[in-house]
């Protein structure tokens, strides 16, 4: 993989840092009265269309052509990370704070970490150290009353925070193996049919689920948490497919951290979620241990 220079990648993990952060607090906001699997498959489908046009009119019609191993990749990568990944986050907040989801995808360079293990590679020790205070952190925060319910019972939360976990997992294996598929060169080409592929399968899915669009029944703050989210997907989405290609997953896996400080506080300024002495502790510690982490990985 070619690096880019120092001062190209920071561009990019800034708005990864703050945008992500931001789209927990939004998506909470779209599903109060729009379906989650819809409403997440019409933002990325919507996403993806402005994008391509950009493409096409900026670099050409041709820039859009792939080959057929090229489109499989992009396939797998869209309905794992966005499908799979982004659909959980949206149905588990119905039940899960905001904040919280955020916490608990701050695993994912947890999860990075040990598929690299795994696969023969010896970290070092403060990384090994992060990993297992990661995980206290993260099995403390999904103690059945460890999170205030947004609805439904403390079950609930467990279950959804459940999926989340496996989710989480599902986003960094993808994200970890992205680097041996074949992707086209332009990274905006491999956004918009990441993004088109991740929305067919969302739609399918809440339509087969029985999920419905009432035009009449969404809500003002909805309908502009969704305008949000479709910009949201055009860079934030568009920042990590090139920060894939052209920076250490190590540093990649920042946005994990730094996501649920930005996601606790807007859920706590805009929409009222509480930020109790529970939610401070696991913050702390999943937090501490994803940073050890990635020190861990930038010392060796």
């Amino acid at each position: 993989m070619t690096r880019a220079p120092g001062l190209q990648v920071w561009g990019p993990l800034v708005v990864l840092w703050l945008l992500w952060g931001s789209t927990y607090l939004a998506t909470a906001v779209l599903i109060r009265s729009v379906p989650p699997l819809l409403g997440s498959g019409l933002r990325f489908l919507t996403a993806a269309v402005l994008l391509a046009t950009l493409v096409a009119i900026v670099r050409g019609p041709t820039t859009l052509r792939v080959t057929k191993p090229q489109l499989r990749s992009m396939a797998t990568m869209g309905v794992m990370l966005l499908g799979v990944g982004i659909g959980t986050v949206a149905l588990s907040e119905r039940y899960v704070p905001s904040g919280i989801i955020a916490l608990i995808v701050a695993v994912n360079p947890l999860w990075i970490m040990i598929f690299r293990m795994r696969a023969g590679e010896r970290p070092a020790v403060p990384t090994l150290v992060g990993v297992c205070i990661g995980m206290v952190g993260l099995a403390f925060m999904m103690m059945p009353g460890g999170t205030h319910v947004v609805s439904g019972t403390d079950t609930d939360v467990a279950v959804w925070s459940m999926a989340m976990l496996v989710s989480s997992f599902v986003w960094a294996f993808f994200s970890w193996r992205s680097s041996s598929y074949d992707l086209p060169s332009n990274a905006l080409v491999t956004t918009a049919y990441e993004m088109a592929f991740g929305a067919v399968a969302l739609i399918v899915v809440g339509l087969a689920t029985g999920e419905r669009l009432h035009l009449d029944q969404v809500q003002t703050g909805s309908a502009r948490a969704w305008i949000y989210l479709v910009a949201a997907s055009l860079a934030g989405y568009s920042a990590y497919t090139w920060l894939l290609g052209n920076a250490p997953m190590s540093l990649v896996s920042t946005y994990a951290y730094v996501n649920p400080v930005v996601a606790v506080f807007l859920g706590w300024l805009l929409i009222g979620e509480p930020v109790t002495s529970d939610v401070i502790l696991g913050l702390t510690v999943v937090v501490g241990g994803v940073v050890l982490v990635v020190t861990g990985e930038r010392r060796k």
